[in-house]
């Protein structure tokens, strides 16, 4: 998966999120944790996009590292709209199964770009 890719599959996670995050009901949960989920899930291809810019293979490894830490988070919100029963479960398994094959591809990016670091500083 290429850069690109990557930057309209995080904009679609980002719509996706925003679209569940206005579908769900009002009240004081449901607002709580939507809000926390639209943070997070919005802030995923933000941050991508700012390591897309990154100046430094350091500085690149980081902002990758954030968006692990921004899609671990979604996936937790997620697991708590539906353990909650605010969402039927149905309908989220598509946006969660999204968020960890996001996780896996970020992570084995991370892996790859320290390995090629450390390479080119030998």
């Amino acid at each position: 998966m290429n850069a690109e890719e990557l930057k309209e599959r995080t904009k679609a996670l980002a719509l996706r999120i925003i679209r569940l995050c206005s579908s769900l009901k009002r009240g004081a949960t449901a607002g709580v944790i939507g809000r926390q989920l639209l943070r997070s899930g919005t802030s995923v291809g933000a941050q991508y996009r700012e390591a897309a810019r990154a100046r430094s293979a350091a500085e690149f490894i980081s902002k990758l590292e954030s968006v692990i830490q921004e899609l671990d988070e979604t996936s937790y919100w997620l697991e708590l709209l539906e353990g909650s029963e605010l969402v039927k479960k149905s309908l989220l398994s598509e946006l969660h199964q999204e968020v960890e094959d996001l996780i896996r591809i970020f992570v084995t990016s991370v892996k790859t770009a320290k390995s090629n670091k450390e390479m080119r500083d030998r």
